[in-house]
């Protein structure tokens, strides 16, 4: 099930649940994670993006290590709220792994959530120049952190809904 509702991703959800983040690029893919009580998003690694079946082999490989019962995509929205080009894509994206996992049975298929993403990366980055890194060190880190700050947002909502 995709949706971009909170309502619907909390029913799929009765016993609330590990949450993975993830912020999909066109070269790499951020990954996050959550607790089961909802309360902090940790940054966890990047993904160099391949072949989708690895990429899928990668997820159900490490959803399953983490015990993740849903995931939060980032969704590309312009400033005004409209699809921007990136939107399909990951749209796309997102039914493709819903597609997968559930074909994959019941332990594999998991609720994703579209999460509004504007501001992620700008944030992210942000507080790294903040923090006087590097161009090099914030390269290697602000897509997961990307993905940190969407679950977190997902998260907070979340937790305010139940």
């Amino acid at each position: 099930m995709i949706t971009q509702s909170l309502q619907e991703f909390i029913a799929q959800l009765p016993q609330g649940g590990r949450l993975a983040g993830l912020d999909i690029g066109d070269k790499r893919i951020g990954v996050a994670y959550c607790d089961a009580m909802w309360t902090i998003a940790t940054a966890a690694e990047t993904l160099q993006r391949k072949k989708f079946t690895q990429d899928l082999a990668w997820y159900r490989e490490q959803f399953a290590k983490q015990n993740v019962k849903g995931v939060v995509i980032g969704l590309p929205l312009n400033m005004d709220g409209s699809d921007s080009p990136q939107t399909q894509s990951i749209r796309s994206y997102a039914l493709n792994l819903d597609r997968a996992l559930t074909a994959a049975g019941a332990q594999a298929a998991l609720p994703i959530l579209l999460w509004d993403e504007r501001w992620s990366t700008a944030a992210v980055t942000r507080v790294m120049i903040d923090a006087d890194l590097s161009r090099a060190k914030r390269a290697e880190r602000v897509d997961k952190a990307a993905a940190a700050f969407i679950l977190q947002g997902a998260i907070d909502a979340l937790a305010a809904a139940c």
